[in-house]
This record gives C-alpha cells, sequence and structure tokens, in this order.
C-alpha cells in the first residue's frame, strides 16, 4: 500500500494519503505535506514534538493538524518524517509526537513552500478496511 499520492491541481498541490487505521491516514497525511517541501528520506529523527489539539470534527482536526505542524516549520524550519499519534474520534481529540529535525541547506533539498493547510477538496472517507484522506495544500 503506497502512503500517499499527489493529484494535480490549478495552483497548488492535492495530496491522497490512505491508512489501514485513522492514525497511518493522518501520518500519511503529514508525511505528504513535508514530501512537497522535501525529501522526507533524508529527515533524521533527531528533536521531537509533542502535539495535542480538539476539534468538532474530523475535517477539522485534520485542518489543525497539518497547519500545527506547519507552524513549526514555519517557527523553527522543523521537517518531520515520522508520526505517532492517537485519535480520540467520539471527544474529537488528536495527541501525538512529530519527529524530524530542523532544516539544513547541506543536508535539506529545497523543493516547495507549503504556505497552509485548506479545506478545499477535503474528504476522510473508510472505503473497506481502508482510509483516504483528500487534501489541498497552498503553495
Amino acid at each position: 500500500m503506497k502512503a500517499f499520492e499527489f493529484f494535480d491541481h490549478t495552483a497548488d498541490v492535492g495530496i491522497r494519503a490512505y491508512g489501514k487505521t485513522l492514525e497511518e491516514a493522518f501520518s500519511n497525511a503529514a508525511l505528504g505535506v513535508f514530501e512537497i517541501i522535501t525529501d522526507t528520506s533524508k529527515v533524521e529523527q533527531k528533536e521531537q514534538r509533542e502535539i495535542y489539539i480538539n476539534s468538532y470534527d474530523l475535517e477539522n482536526l485534520l485542518y489543525k493538524w497539518i497547519e500545527e505542524l506547519l507552524y513549526y516549520y514555519d517557527t523553527e524550519l522543523m521537517l518531520f518524517s515520522r508520526f505517532d499519534i492517537m485519535i480520540d474520534t467520539d471527544n474529537m481529540i488528536l495527541e501525538g509526537i512529530a519527529w524530524g529535525e530542523r532544516f539544513d541547506e547541506k543536508k535539506h533539498e529545497r523543493r516547495t513552500v507549503v504556505k497552509a493547510m485548506t479545506y478545499h477538496q477535503m474528504s476522510i472517507e473508510k472505503i473497506d478496511d481502508m482510509y483516504i484522506i483528500t487534501f489541498v495544500v497552498d503553495i
């Protein structure tokens, strides 16, 4: 199973992420975002950031999840390549840890800057035993 894929969008980048669990799909969605920014295979798991988000529905939880990770990139130049999260769908809470390291121009390729998460074309579906998350980020 592939973790994520990109799809064409007029001015931005669309991401479709997959997972056997909701947590895996959210993790793969985040990985897809950081793959737009750099080659995540070169991002070592040297530092971690604890994440706690509460929301009113799954779509808003996804939005806040990606925005929180982008906040760390914008303020600390943190790149992430691993995510361990737990989602409580009854209370709409996401708790987890994102691992990565700060951008180093000698080591990390500069690709495209992701400005923001959007609600455009966002969907979170469970089809058979697979979660599929679709969304667009502003570049």
